[in-house]
């Protein structure tokens, strides 16, 4: 996943490339020019779409086993799954249904359930004496 935006970035620097005035883009004519720039923004959040089926399963991943861990309450690996299920649901309903891109972008925003793991971590951080006990079974 980390790839696929590293790639998509550079969508953004094509655009920047048409919009810089640079002499070689003479021979485009300004409504030319602004269909590149549309298409490579375009470009760009159909990858990002792309991204978001793979950051999905990064994250029912991470939750499945945040969830059966014991390290972290197992509501964190559930909030993660949620997550997940949500970047799904905005990837491929916007993918599939492009006409109700408004529904699926407003059930993203419940993808930022994934704060809790690093809200989590940061604040209470990973329970020591469990990881201790299993320290100990595993030696």
């Amino acid at each position: 996943m980390t790839v696929i935006q590293g790639i998509n970035l550079l969508n953004h620097f094509f655009v920047l490339l048409l919009l810089s005035g640079a002499g070689y883009l003479a021979v485009f004519s300004s409504d030319q020019l602004h269909a590149l720039v549309l298409l490579f923004l375009n470009a760009h959040e159909a990858v990002v779409l792309i991204w978001g089926v793979a950051f999905a399963l990064h994250l029912l991943v991470l939750g499945y086993l945040v969830y059966k861990s014991g390290y972290l309450p197992k509501w964190v690996g559930g909030l993660l799954i949620i997550a997940a299920l949500c970047y799904f649901t905005q990837s491929f309903g916007n993918l599939l249904f492009p006409q109700s891109k408004a529904v699926f972008t407003s059930i993203g925003l419940l993808s930022t359930l994934e704060i809790a793991l690093p809200l989590w971590l940061l604040i209470k951080g990973v329970n020591v004496e469990q990881w201790k006990k299993r320290a100990l079974a595993a030696t």
